[in-house]
C-alpha cells in the first residue's frame, strides 16, 4: 500500500491528476486537482494517496497532506460513504466546519454534499462524533473572500471549476444557480473559482 507519491504534475484533470514520478505516470483521483499546476520547471510535489482496490481496479486516491488522508479514512468507514463521496466532501477547504458539523450534529450542513442524505448524514454523525479527537490538525488554507469583478469573453478557469464541480457529484441545476455568481467573481485561477463555487453549493 503506498502512503505518498514524491514527483512532478503532469497533468491536471477536472477529477484527477497525473503525477510522474521516475518516468512513471500515476492518476491519483483527488478532491480539489487544481490546487496542483503542471511544472514546468521541475518542482516536486508530494500527494499522499490511498489505494483502493476492487475486482475491477485498482484507484489511487490523493489529498494534500496526512490530515486530510485521515480524514478521508474516517469518512470512508461509514456506511454509505464510498471513496467518491467522501472526495466530494472534502473539496470544501472548510474541514474544521466539516468536523464541528458532526461534532455537534448538524445534519443540514452535511445534506449540502453530493449523495448526503438525511439517513447518511446522520449515520456520519452516529460514527464518527466522538471519533475524531485523534486526527491531526487539518490546514484548511486560505478561504476564499468573494470580491465583485465583471468577466469580459471566454473564461477557461471558470470552464474549468464547472467541470470539476459536476465530477465532484453535485447536480447540474445547482452549478448552473451558482454560475453567475461565479462569473462575477475576482477569481485568479481555477482553484479560486472551484473553492468560491464550492462555499456557495455548501453555504
Amino acid at each position: 500500500m503506498y502512503e505518498y507519491l514524491h514527483g512532478t504534475i503532469a497533468a491536471v484533470y477536472p477529477d484527477h491528476v497525473v503525477i510522474d514520478v521516475n518516468g512513471v505516470g500515476y492518476l491519483v483521483n483527488t478532491a480539489n486537482p487544481y490546487r496542483y499546476q503542471v511544472s514546468t520547471d521541475g518542482q516536486a510535489v508530494t500527494i499522499y494517496v490511498y489505494q483502493a482496490v476492487s475486482d475491477s481496479a485498482q484507484t489511487l486516491y490523493g489529498f494534500q497532506d496526512f490530515a486530510e488522508k485521515q480524514l478521508f479514512l474516517k469518512l470512508i468507514n461509514v456506511n454509505g460513504i464510498g471513496p467518491k463521496s467522501a472526495l466530494a466532501i472534502l473539496a470544501n477547504p472548510d474541514h474544521q466546519g466539516l468536523m464541528q458539523a458532526i461534532r455537534t450534529n448538524d445534519v443540514s450542513f452535511l445534506t449540502k454534499f453530493p449523495g448526503v442524505g438525511k439517513k447518511t448524514a446522520g449515520q456520519i454523525v452516529l460514527d464518527l462524533q466522538n471519533k475524531l479527537d485523534d486526527l491531526a490538525p487539518v490546514d484548511d488554507g486560505d478561504l476564499f473572500t468573494p470580491e465583485v469583478a465583471a468577466t469580459d469573453g471566454t473564461n477557461p478557469e471558470l470552464d474549468d471549476a464547472i467541470a470539476a464541480l459536476t465530477a465532484l457529484g453535485y447536480r447540474e441545476t445547482a452549478v448552473k444557480k451558482i454560475t453567475p455568481k461565479l462569473k462575477q467573481f475576482a477569481g485568479k485561477s481555477t482553484n479560486d473559482y472551484l473553492s468560491e463555487g464550492l462555499r456557495l453549493l455548501t453555504n
